[in-house]
């Protein structure tokens, strides 16, 4: 049958008929995985089967060595954390940095843990905010600060800087807190890179905020990023952050150290107070829609249009429509993990549920918008 479609379109002859059965056969030597043959097998006889890693890669940056073995090209790679929850072999893994926190706590530095805003029912639907805060004292953390303060002073930043700069001095301005997000602009667009905002994100201003009130803290960041880790080793933030673990992570430590997390008695402190539109940064679509609360809170006259992305392939396609000047005068929030940050890679709940729960506390905050806490004043001094 020698007008077999896989034959006809294949382009390096890699597929031929047996003369004998008169199957197709496939000549893996000369094959280039086009995919060509897969398109019109009539039978679907042919299929494709992709590495559950490099499938959830946003950045394509898991490919194959000359021996078929999976291999991360660092180039592109982000540190989204995608392949390592994707992988069905766990066989792969982020550096861990769990002895270096119980050393620090042991030989008695005074280690303060900064939550992440995705926190919330991650360890558990009993685990208020106040049990988390007792349980890491009977860890031996001297305090708890919820990272959703530093949401709400890198919102407002966002917003003065987005007013000054947009669209005179930038096209657009694209938001600075998801590390994974703003390291693939920077490497996608060249010199529009810039365009993603300069603001600290909400792990450094929480640092900041921390050590300029505790002169010897170590702080240590928690929550559910892998990428957080690799910005914490960048020159400029490593004295601020001094360790980073996820959730899955202190989940283990409270395992280890058989800390009855869901039944501990509560923290009468609670953590500390944080606005609703900082507490939502962990969803997606919550840090857009702080930064433009503050702007109609502090500029009522000035119009901001927002578009947003989730997951590092719809953040590629948004930031190439960017690029070609669909988006001048916008604000864009791209988010590497699906959901957001509550979808990150060392979460341990199902991203709806976690969503659903962090909106719930968020509705609890004292303040509705960012630029209404109390630590909006400590801004000049944190970003200086």
């Amino acid at each position: 049958m020698p007008g077999a479609p896989c034959v006809e379109v294949c382009p390096k002859d890699a597929v031929s008929l047996d003369p004998g059965s008169g199957l197709s056969r496939i000549d893996d030597d000369k094959c280039i995985r086009c995919g060509r043959c897969v398109d019109v097998c009539p039978y679907h006889a042919i299929i494709v089967q992709e590495r559950p890693c490099a499938a959830a890669c946003g950045v394509e940056a898991i490919g194959s060595d000359e021996n078929g073995r999976a291999d991360i090209d660092y180039d592109k790679c982000v540190s989204c954390g995608m392949c390592l929850v994707n992988c069905p072999f766990g066989a792969i893994a982020d550096k861990s940095q769990i002895f270096q926190v119980i050393r620090a706590i042991q030989s008695g530095e005074r280690v303060y843990a900064a939550v992440a805003p995705a926190f919330v029912g991650q360890f558990g639907p009993k685990v208020t905010p106040g049990k988390l805060r007792a349980a890491m004292k009977e860890l031996g953390f001297a305090d708890v600060f919820e990272v959703a303060i530093g949401a709400d002073l890198c919102a407002t930043q966002e917003a003065i800087d987005f007013v000054r700069e947009v669209p005179d001095e930038r096209p657009f301005m694209g938001t600075s807190c998801c590390p994974a997000w703003s390291v693939m602009a920077k490497r996608m667009m060249g010199k529009e890179g810039s365009c993603i905002s300069m603001a600290l994100t909400p792990m450094t201003l929480t640092a900041r905020l921390i050590k300029s009130e505790h002169k010897k803290a170590k702080v240590v960041f928690i929550g559910p990023c892998a990428a957080k880790k690799l910005e914490a080793m960048r020159n400029d933030i490593r004295s601020d952050v001094d360790f980073v673990l996820t959730f899955e992570e202190m989940a283990g430590i409270f395992d280890a150290r058989h800390v009855d997390i869901e039944n501990i008695a509560e923290d009468p402190e609670g953590i500390n107070d944080a606005s609703t539109d900082g507490r939502n940064f962990a969803v997606s679509g919550g840090v857009a829609q702080a930064v433009v609360n503050v702007i109609r809170g502090r500029f009522p006259d000035r119009e901001i249009k927002v578009e947003r992305a989730e997951g590092l392939r719809e953040c590629g396609k948004l930031l190439k429509a960017a690029a070609a000047g669909k988006y001048k005068g916008y604000l864009l929030e791209g988010m590497a993990c699906p959901g957001g940050c509550v979808g990150g890679a060392g979460t341990l709940q199902p991203i709806q549920k976690s969503q659903r729960a962090v909106n719930r506390y968020a509705e609890q905050a004292g303040h509705r918008t960012s630029n209404e806490t109390e630590h909006v004043k400590e801004l000049n001094k944190l970003v200086e």
